[in-house]
C-alpha cells in the first residue's frame, strides 16, 4: 500500500496575483449554529435568538450573527489561502450585502490582490485576497480583503505525526 500525502496548501511562492480560489466545501448554517455563536460572543441582539422577535421585522425569521459567517468564509478558505499561515494581518472593507438565515448553505471564493515580499521577515510574504460568501442561490452574502503573512516554502513548522506503522 502507497502513502499518499494530503494537501498542504500554498507557500508564498504559490500565489499568483489574478488567481481565483474556489474553496471546496460548503456549509449549512443550523439554527444551533446561530444561537449558540450569538450567545458564546455574548450578541444581545434578539433578531438572531429571539424567533418571536424576528418574526415581527421585515425579515420575518432570525438573521445569522454576521460574525459568524465572518468566521465561516474565512474557515472555508483556509485549505486554499491560509494553511500556511504565519499571522493574520487584518480583515478589511468587509460587506454584507444580503442577509443569511438559519438554513442556508454558504460558498465561497477568494481572489490574490496582491503579493510582496515582508521587509522584516525574510521567512514569510504578505499576502491579500479578496474573499466572496455567497449562498446557495449564487446571492452574495459576504465580501472582504484579508491580508496576512504566509511562510514560504521550507520555512513553515514541520508536522510530525506518530502513526500506526512508527510504533
Amino acid at each position: 500500500m502507497a502513502i499518499k500525502e494530503g494537501w498542504r496548501g500554498r507557500y508564498f511562492e504559490d500565489f499568483e496575483v489574478g488567481d481565483v480560489y474556489e474553496h471546496p466545501l460548503g456549509r449549512t448554517v443550523t439554527t444551533t449554529d446561530n444561537s449558540w455563536f450569538t450567545l458564546l460572543t455574548q450578541n444581545t441582539a434578539p433578531i438572531h435568538f429571539d424567533r418571536h422577535y424576528a418574526e415581527q421585522t421585515e425579515f420575518g425569521r432570525p438573521l445569522v450573527d454576521s460574525t459568524f459567517t465572518v468566521a465561516l468564509v474565512t474557515g472555508q478558505s483556509v485549505t486554499d489561502v491560509s494553511q500556511n499561515v504565519f499571522a493574520n494581518l487584518g480583515w478589511d472593507e468587509i460587506r454584507l450585502p444580503a442577509p443569511v438565515f438559519e438554513g442556508d448553505t454558504i460558498y465561497s471564493r477568494s481572489e490574490v490582490l496582491e503579493k510582496r515580499e515582508s521587509r522584516s521577515r525574510p521567512n514569510v510574504g504578505v499576502v491579500t485576497v479578496k474573499t466572496t460568501g455567497y449562498n446557495q442561490d449564487g446571492i452574495i452574502v459576504i465580501t472582504f480583503k484579508r491580508t496576512l503573512l504566509v511562510y514560504r516554502e521550507g520555512h513553515a513548522p514541520e508536522i510530525t505525526r506518530i502513526t500506526p506503522e512508527d510504533r
